[in-house]
């Protein structure tokens, strides 16, 4: 399960399994571009995506079981 957070603060909540189709599709768009961050040791690594103007930066949500 992923969510995600725009530059703008709002975020998009149940993206499922496949948050970029579904970002997609509630943006009404019908392409993204992958967004990358720089790691502290120099690689990059994918965070998101770039969709319609939006950077939205994605997050994986876990249940917490006791």
């Amino acid at each position: 399960m992923f969510m995600g957070r725009d530059q703008y603060g709002q975020y998009w909540h149940d993206l499922g399994k496949h948050p970029r189709k579904e970002l997609m599709r509630r943006i009404g768009r019908s392409s993204a571009k992958k967004m990358y961050q720089d790691d502290k040791d120099g690689s990059t690594k994918h965070v998101g995506y770039i969709i319609g103007g939006l950077w939205i930066s994605l997050y994986t949500v876990t249940p917490i079981e006791k």
